[in-house]
């Protein structure tokens, strides 16, 4: 949406700004402000006339209707830069090796000399840089379990095991669940943004915000499991844990992967379909250009032609899109030809598959991973 600015002074939100100037910033919300508390002015309005920035200037209260901190609003870090630097008087002190020096202290001082400590990894970048933190801080007292659920990427498990080993030389035991996790799900269909997404945080005393996303593990442990927790990501997002993976040295071929498959799994096409898509992808040079790209099997037959024969088959959505946060994502536009061709290659090659579609949904309205 494109806003202009009706107010501007040095101590407001819009202090770089002129009377007049207008900008196009994301502003998803149904609902609007129609009546301002005493004392707050109107500094910024939409096309229609909706309010889009209040202030408060003698109690320095602001307030935006829109998000100001994502890719979809292309002025994000003006606003925010003069905001924190100008409005608010912060002075420029934080740097990612600073935020690593200061976890690995809260780290050691957490972790007793004779305390082991338990790390669960998935075999994405953000559990391995995780990993590779708390290692640096504790040494071999780190025991990390990744599990195989069955659920995985082709040749995952053996990719996964050998970055985690060779390169990052982590204590890790790989335990195959497999039989667990498929006889469980037969028949049936944390970082900052997960923080934000799982609102209210504990201890906020929110209510009144919707919950996106009810299955990131944040929040805690089970009351009846008797141990601490460390979560030296927790206030980062994702483009930040892959500058922090940077400086821990993890490989840049790791850590430049997808975001993992996160509670889509068990929905996802993970075998042949999956690998079509994602090497066809890297044959094409765009594996680096995407964020994040799945097939989805879904539960729905169509009529189609394979051969001489008429058959009644599965269909096979593909979702992909681009993002640099993960808090909103764009579809990604691929070439006709591109998609002709991978979808000629999943029904020609996969039985059970007669027909493939594209999700070409922005988050919002959707999310990135279909459940």
């Amino acid at each position: 949406m494109e806003i202009h600015v009706e107010r501007s002074s040095a101590q407001g939100l819009f202090g770089s700004k002129r009377i007049g100037d207008k900008q196009f910033v994301w502003m998803s919300h149904g609902d609007e402000v129609v009546a301002l508390p005493y004392g707050f002015e109107v500094v910024a309005r939409g096309q229609q006339g909706a309010m889009a920035a209040i202030e408060n200037r003698e109690k320095r209260f602001y307030g935006l209707q829109y998000h100001p901190e994502v890719t979809h609003t292309p002025e994000r870090m003006e606003t925010l830069r003069y905001f924190l630097f100008n409005v608010c008087g912060v002075t420029v002190g934080w740097n990612m090796e600073g935020i690593l020096d200061e976890e690995i202290k809260v780290i050691q001082s957490t972790v007793r000399n004779e305390d082991n400590v338990l790390c669960a990894l998935s075999g994405g970048v953000d559990s391995a840089v995780a990993a590779t933190l708390v290692h640096k801080a504790i040494g071999d007292r780190l025991h990390c379990i990744f599990v195989d659920s069955g659920l995985l990427r082709y040749k995952e498990r053996e990719c996964v095991m050998e970055t985690l080993e060779r390169d990052l030389h982590l204590p890790v035991t790989c335990v195959d669940a497999t039989k667990q996790f498929l006889n469980k799900l037969k028949g049936v269909g944390t970082l900052y943004p997960d923080v934000i997404e799982s609102c209210p945080p504990p201890g906020t005393g929110r209510t009144h915000s919707h919950t996106i996303k009810t299955h990131h593990n944040v929040g805690g442990l089970p009351k009846d499991m008797k141990l601490k927790l460390i979560e030296p990501l927790k206030l980062l997002f994702k483009d930040e844990v892959r500058q922090l993976g940077k400086i821990l040295n993890v490989p840049e071929p790791f850590f430049k992967r997808h975001p993992f498959p996160g509670p889509g799994l068990a929905v996802r096409v993970l075998g042949d379909v999956d690998e079509i898509f994602i090497q066809s992808i890297k044959h094409a040079g765009l594996y680096d250009s995407i964020w994040q790209a799945l097939a989805v099997f879904l539960p729905v037959r169509t009529v189609g032609v394979q051969g001489d024969h008429r058959t009644h088959s599965h269909v096979v959505a593909l979702r992909t899109v681009t993002s640099q946060d993960g808090m909103t994502a764009d579809w990604y536009y691929f070439e006709h030809n591109f998609l002709d061709d991978v979808a000629q290659k999943i029904c020609n090659s996969v039985r059970g598959v007669n027909q493939v579609v594209q999700d070409i949904t922005s988050k919002p309205p959707a999310t990135i991973e279909w459940e």
